[in-house]
């Protein structure tokens, strides 16, 4: 198949891999020309352009820009496609684009694929990044059949594990288990940050190992993508942050009365809980 990328950062230029190997004709748009040479000269995309025209022969395309511009990138690309064109996007809020685009276009299935890295631009892309990972997608009752069915086959193809759920559905779940994190990360780190003493925070950030690593990883990400998601996510991530407070503020005041036997049924309740969401 013809299938556009637009957008080629680690997730659009990832996706061309893979949809390269696999004998498909990738197309890539960017904003930046500098971006398209490296994605044709990395092998990501077959073709690239700063120019959306690029797309009138593509039978698919996905839209891996930052959130805040799918929806008015794809207003623009209408002029470009077909009038059959199945498009797909990779963002991480459904809602508010599901809700924009679809009345816009009978063959737009909402999309999120629940992989990444901490890194960003074309040079992070690699292969197999889907592989084994969760990918949700969020068709409405006014998508077209054919355009979920394709998307699925292309979805399956990357390796990657299909769910399907409605656009609220999704934005809820993943405030907790990919927005609230990102804002937690962050603030573990500037809470960190705020040692007074110079010689205990030097000694903090040499003696930090792999817990540091792991609790503290998603808040070091792009904070660009950050804002977004608190931006076009902000009732559901407030939700999520107000129970978190809670929870910390029990804990806190478990440790302030010394009641070791409630902190330990607690913490017992939470390491119980975690294999269900983390294998």
């Amino acid at each position: 198949m013809n299938i556009g990328i637009l957008g080629l950062g680690l997730i659009g230029g990832s996706l061309g891999f893979d949809l390269r190997s696999q004998g498909h004709h990738v197309l890539g748009v960017s904003r930046r020309e500098s971006t398209c040479q490296k994605a044709v000269a990395l092998g990501s995309v077959d073709q690239a352009s700063v120019d959306m025209s690029l797309f009138a022969t593509a039978e698919v395309v996905f839209i891996c820009t930052p959130i805040a511009l799918i929806v008015p990138q794809f207003e623009q690309m209408i002029a470009y496609l077909s009038a059959t064109t199945i498009v797909t996007d990779v963002g991480s809020v459904k809602a508010p684009i599901v809700k924009a685009i679809s009345p816009l276009w009978e063959y737009f299935v909402g999309g999120h694929p629940m992989a990444g890295t901490t890194d960003s631009g074309i040079e992070a892309a690699h292969r197999h990044l889907f592989v084994g990972k969760p990918y949700v997608l969020t068709p409405d009752t006014t998508t077209a059949t054919a355009a979920i069915t394709i998307v699925e086959e292309i979805v399956r193809s990357l390796g990657a594990n299909i769910y399907h759920c409605q656009p609220e559905q999704h934005d809820r779940a993943v405030s907790w288990i990919s927005h609230l994190p990102v804002m937690v990360s962050s603030s573990l780190i500037a809470a960190c940050i705020s040692e007074t003493d110079p010689d205990v925070l030097q000694l903090a950030q040499k003696l930090a190992s792999s817990g540091f690593r792991d609790t503290s990883r998603v808040g070091g990400g792009n904070p660009e993508l950050g804002v977004m998601m608190a931006q076009y996510n902000r009732q559901a991530l407030l939700r999520s942050l107000q129970q978190y407070r809670h929870n910390l503020d029990e804990l806190t005041n478990l440790i302030e009365q010394e009641n070791w036997t409630a902190l330990e049924k607690k913490l017992t309740v939470t390491g119980k809980a975690r294999p269900d969401f983390v294998e």
